[in-house]
């Protein structure tokens, strides 16, 4: 499943969306657990607008102490009625777009894993389907997102990435055309029909590894003493 990504520019998103509303700071050039990220969703006034949210639906700081941590990045379709990490949001209807450029699997087909980046074939950006909640802030709301998978085991493209033996899954690429009825979308059975698989002649996916780490400056050596000898006769 997904835990890394390329989120949208906000430039961008204003033109895609036709956004003038924009809540939250800024985002890195790629996504990971507990980062944040921009979700497209309707707010309380009916406004569309693009929210600054923590990837992962209950952030790693929300997380009571002595709790083991787990992982809330994506969300499966055939559960997320039914565990407590999603369902309230899911029945509640609180759907978002989770816009994007490119998302990371790893593939095995070379004998070990490597990162592999998926996209469009004609590089646009696009959405796919996730839902948010809202969380109290020292300085007003926060909000947090998952990202809705489905299975992919018969998807000609997804099919190649996860473990060999694993279950293959996919995130939801949602229509342009269909963003709106997507987000204004209020009853959880009706937003079972947008789980679709995204055309794979639609899509394509290369190779691209992370960039090298940088490495630790290694403190300067320290001054040694000139060795001083002593003539003994």
């Amino acid at each position: 499943m997904c835990t890394n990504y390329r989120p949208t520019s906000r430039d961008l998103l204003a033109d895609l969306f036709q956004l003038s509303l924009f809540e939250g700071g800024d985002w890195p050039a790629e996504s990971w657990k507990d980062y944040p990220a921009p979700i497209i969703r309707y707010n309380g006034h009916g406004q569309l607008v693009c929210t600054t949210a923590t990837y992962g639906l209950v952030p790693r700081r929300h997380i009571p102490p002595g709790v083991k941590p787990w992982d809330t990045m994506n969300a499966r379709t055939e559960t997320v009625g039914q565990l407590r990490s999603y369902a309230k949001c899911w029945r509640e209807g609180q759907l978002c777009l989770v816009p994007m450029t490119g998302f990371f699997e790893p593939n095995y087909e070379s004998g070990a894993a490597q990162r592999w980046q998926i996209g469009r074939a004609d590089s646009a950006p696009f959405a796919v389907a996730g839902i948010w909640r809202e969380w109290p802030g020292e300085n007003g709301p926060e909000y947090s997102f998952t990202q809705l998978t489905i299975n992919a085991d018969e998807h000609p493209l997804m099919q190649r990435f996860h473990k060999p033996g694993d279950e293959k899954r996919s995130l939801i690429v949602i229509a342009a055309d269909e963003y709106d009825d997507w987000l204004r979308c209020r009853d959880p059975e009706r937003a079972r029909s947008y789980f679709q698989q995204f055309p794979p002649e639609l899509m394509r996916a290369w190779f691209d590894p992370p960039p090298p780490r940088k490495k630790k400056a290694q403190p300067a050596a320290s001054p040694q003493p000139e060795s001083t000898q002593i003539d003994l006769f």
